[in-house]
This record gives structure tokens, sequence and C-alpha cells, in this order.
């Protein structure tokens, strides 16, 4: 298992609150910012924009962003390893090629997945989409009912206004 590729999702409370879902691939972390965060439902297809890839120690990173682009809270809100599910292809290659399914392997999420590319918008736009299996339930959101950090147990409100204190000192 140490062997195994990570994954890490952040809560970022930046212009706007999301999800920052990263895959390590090849020594980096490949990142999409998820509006609403994953969903264990397989009919709902979230929204995945693909944003600049990350160095992996930023996979441990929690606290805030000062002033500036994507300033705002941060927390690990789940993070575990993957194994590729194609067979074919590394995971690099499925995701160059647009479609990438996986088995995360996380604390709040596990399961298979996909990652599906579509033709919609200026930066490259992606469907993240869990697939059927017994990770799957579409009763649970764990954005609400999970809201910690996986590393502090703290929530982005705690980390926000810890942040804003110290500042203040």
């Amino acid at each position: 298992m140490a062997d195994r590729p990570r994954f890490v999702i952040q809560q970022h409370d930046a212009t706007t609150l999301h999800y920052d879902f990263r895959l390590e691939v090849d020594g980096t972390l490949r990142s999409w910012a998820v509006p609403k965060g994953p969903s264990t439902d397989p009919r709902e297809k979230r929204l995945a924009v693909q944003v600049e890839d990350h160095d992996l120690d930023y996979a441990d990173f929690e606290g805030r962003i000062g002033a500036g682009y994507g300033s705002g809270a941060v927390i690990v809100w789940d993070a575990g390893t993957y194994r590729n599910l194609d067979e074919e292809r590394s995971m690099a290659e499925a995701l160059d090629a647009g479609h990438a399914k996986f088995w995360l392997e996380g604390q709040k999420l596990e399961g298979g997945w996909t990652l599906q590319r579509t033709h919609a918008g200026k930066k490259p736009q992606w469907l993240l989409i869990k697939r059927r299996d017994e990770g799957a339930d579409a009763r649970r959101n764990p954005q609400s009912t999970q809201p910690e950090s996986v590393r502090t147990g703290r929530t982005i409100d705690e980390v926000a206004r810890e942040d804003a204190g110290e500042d203040e000192a």
C-alpha cells in the first residue's frame, strides 16, 4: 500500500467554497476544482475544472493562503491512496486521453470513480462521477456530515477564525 500513489481532497474557501481534488501522477499532484465536492451518488455528475498541477508537498497543506490568487482557508478534507483501474494505460495516459477510472481508499471516500473530460469551457472541464459499487450511497452527503479535516479535526470555519486571530495579534 505504501507504494500506491496518493490522493487528497482539500476544502478551500477562496473566492467561492470548493473542493480541490488531487491525484498523485508522475511526481506531481494533478488537480481539479470541484465546486460542490465529490458525490457518493453515481447518478450525480460533479463538475471538476482542471487547474494547475501542484507539488507533492502541497498534499499536506492546511491553513490559510495569504492575499492574492487562491487566498483563503484550506483543510485536508480527505486523503489516502488510489489505484488505476485501467489495465491498458498509465494514469497519466488515461488523463491525457480524457477518461480515467480509479479506486480511492480514503478516510471518507472509498470505491471506484471516473474522471471524464468534456469539451466545454475555457479551462479543461471534467465530470467526477462515482462508480456503482459498495461505496456508492445516494443518501450520503459527506461534505455536510463529515466537514472536519482528516489531519487536524478542524473545520474550514475554525481554520479561518484561528488564522484571522493570529493575523491580528
